[in-house]
Formats: C-alpha cells, structure tokens, sequence
C-alpha cells in the first residue's frame, strides 16, 4: 500500500490555499466554490461543497482538475472572494471614488470662477471681450484672467480652460451673470444681517441709463452699535415710469423681499421732483401716510446742485467764465494733436521744475492727467474742470504755437 494516501495530508494546506478541511465530517471542501459557486450558470461537480471531497487516493490530482482552466466556475468564485475583501475593487466604491474626484474638479474649477468674478465686480471691471475665441489675442477680462489663474496654479490648470470637461468649463455668459446674481444676492444677505432690526431710513433717486431704461437706486442708512453713521447701496432696479406709484411699488417689493420692516423706517430722502416731494400725491406723502415717522428730508445735494446753478446763471461774470471754460475745454479736445501738444508742453515744464528743485514730489502726485469735461447736472464737476485747466495750462502754452 505503499505510496497510496488513505487520509488528509496537511501539506495540501500550502499547495490549495483555498482548501478546507472537516474534521466531524473527514472531508476537504472548497471554501470560494462554498460560497460564490450558485453566482455562475456553469455548474460543476458539488463534491467540493456539498458532502465533501474523500477520495484522498486522487486527492492532488482531483484538486487540481477542480481549480481548473482560467474561466473556471473555481476561479470566478475565487475572483469574487478577493473583490469580497478587497473594497477598494468593489464598484460601488469604484463610482464613489470617482464622483469624488470629479466633485473636487468641479468645486476648484468654480471656486477659480468666483475669484475672477469678485475681482472683477471689486474692480468694477467689464466681463466681455470683443472676440472670445481661442485664437483672439485678448479673449476679454474674464477669460484672461481666469488663464493668468491657470498659468500659475497647476491645480486650476487641471480642470479648467482645455482641460474642463466639455459640459463644465463654467466659461458661457449665462454662468457668468448666475455667479453675478449670486455674489449680490450674498452681499445684500451681509448688509441686512449688518442692519438687523435697526432703525433706518431710504434715500432714493431715479435717471435714465445710457440704454433709455429708467432705474431707481436706492440706499439705506442706519446707525450701528458703535455709532457710525452707514450708507449701504443696496441696488438698482428698472421700473417702467417714474411716478409716484410706481417707485413706491418698487420699494415695497425691496421690503418683502428682504424682510425689511417698515415699522422701523424712520427718515426718507428724495430730490424736489414733483413724483418724489409731491405735498398730494408724492412719493414722500405716500410713505407718510404709511409710516407717519419716516420724516422726509429734502436731499442737501440736490439742494446745493440747484442753489449753484440758480446763482451762476444770475450772475453775469460767473455765466461768462464757466461759458470760457467750456470752450476751452470743447477746443483741446476737439483735437488729438491739440492734445499731444498740450501734454508735451505740461511735460517739459515739469522736467524744468523737478531740475529747479521747485516742484512738489510724492506718492500720485504730477500724473498724466487731461482736461476734464463739466457735466450739467453735477456742478462739482466744474470744480475738476477748472483744477484741471490750472494744473495743465500755463500762459500762453497753446497759443504760442498758434493753437
């Protein structure tokens, strides 16, 4: 009987790291078949999970035959018991894994997105440029520096621009005024938490914007714990008229929407436009009415802008000289080479100064700087006008060469 096994063999233990072995039952099993083997439609002999395996004459042979080929029931089972204790393979965790990454990707490629988009609007910076394509030399504010981030940060680089997903470049123009809306609507949310249930009062005025669109503007004023007087602009809106009504539609919206109280509204300021002051039927009697304490005051701005131009046009010498002014203003600008000459002659006296060591030097002082227009409607304007004609002109600069 020599050479003929008539029991278990331990030693099959390091050879069939899969093997199982009953002592009660004196029988060997396959511990992946046990387990995996009903997962697959080819189906094998069941020696090896059902009453065991004790033909222990055969045995490494016979355990050879069951591991089998590559495709084996025995080696898709075993597949399935190491992807059982490995999680890393398991799919689940494979698509999470994924969506995370894809998670960070996008929220580094938005979160490059926002920065450009506040220092834009802390610049009051335009978004636009005039060609946006990829062969433009200057793609607009937006795109470039979105590009300056991604030159100078790998991890931007990685997910933005080229290298973003075709359906999350976050680069179309909707997005840009979605990221816009957003970072106003967190603004407003930062000034009424800054206002709380304080007292305020409004200051509201209207014009006409470069496209022929009214707008009313409005601005809240309060005093906070420390006893700062705060002016908040708190937005424009486009109304459809400028009537009374319809400016007080705007502003009651402004207060449903934001939670505002008008219990709490104690002050209100307009210009003297009949819509606004109107003793009948004003913007100002219409809040009264409302808020018998929102007290209105007449702007002192627009008050001072009237006062000033009622004087300049009374007085004869004052009419005369501004109307000068102007002209000179009109005559330079009309021409570039008017211009040049000017900012040349400016130049060389600044040089003959600095050398004559009578010239006054510091930090934004001896700028290049051109002669400023008045404009009708706001008479401190005049007063750069004239600053500018000063700093600029010195007797006879223009005209000694025949300008």
């Amino acid at each position: 009987m020599s050479g003929i096994n008539r029991r278990f063999i331990p030693q099959w233990f390091d050879e069939f790291d899969w093997l199982e072995y009953s002592i009660s039952k004196d029988a060997a099993f396959c511990l992946y078949c046990y387990l995996f083997k009903t997962n697959f439609e080819q189906v094998g002999s069941e020696a090896f999970t059902g009453d065991g395996f004790k033909n222990w004459k055969k045995g490494r042979e016979r355990f050879k035959m069951h591991v089998g080929p590559v495709g084996s029931v025995h080696n898709k089972a075993r597949e399935a018991a190491t992807n059982l204790m490995n999680q890393n393979t398991n799919i689940e965790t494979a698509v999470s894994k994924h969506s995370d990454q894809a998670r960070k990707a996008y929220r580094t490629c938005l979160n490059a997105s926002i920065q450009c988009t506040k220092f834009l609007l802390r610049q009051g910076l335009a978004f636009r440029g005039h060609d946006e394509s990829a062969t433009s030399s200057n793609r607009g504010n937006y795109l470039e520096l979105l590009q300056f981030l991604a030159d100078n940060d790998d991890k931007v680089r990685e997910v933005v621009m080229e290298n973003a997903p075709g359906n999350l470049k976050l680069l179309a123009p909707c997005i840009q005024k979605e990221i816009v809306n957003s970072c106003a609507i967190e603004t407003l949310d930062a000034i009424m938490n800054g206002l709380k249930d304080r007292l305020f009062s409004i200051l509201v005025d209207e014009a006409r914007n470069v496209s022929v669109k009214e707008q009313m503007a409005m601005v809240l004023r309060y005093v906070d714990d420390k006893g700062h007087v705060i002016e908040r602009f708190v937005g424009i809106q486009h109304i459809t008229d400028i009537t009374s009504s319809s400016l007080k539609d705007a502003i009651d919206t402004f207060f449903s929407r934001n939670g505002l109280s008008l219990s709490k509204l104690r002050g209100q300021s307009y210009d003297g436009a009949s819509n606004m002051r109107g003793e009948l039927n004003g913007l100002k009697t219409k809040k009264l009415r409302e808020q018998p304490c929102a007290y209105y005051v007449h702007c002192f701005a627009h008050q001072l802008q009237l006062a000033l131009v009622a004087v300049a046009k009374k007085n004869i010498d004052i009419a005369s000289f501004f109307a000068t002014a102007n002209s000179v203003v009109n005559h330079v600008g009309a021409s570039c080479k008017r211009r040049d000459l000017l900012r040349e002659q400016l130049q060389e006296e600044l040089v003959i100064a600095f050398e004559n060591d009578c010239l006054i030097t510091g930090r934004g002082l001896n700028q290049d700087t051109s002669l400023k227009r008045a404009g009708d409607t706001r008479w401190n304007s005049h007063y750069g006008t004239l600053i500018s004609i000063i700093s600029m002109f010195s007797s006879g600069s223009c005209a000694s060469n025949g300008y």
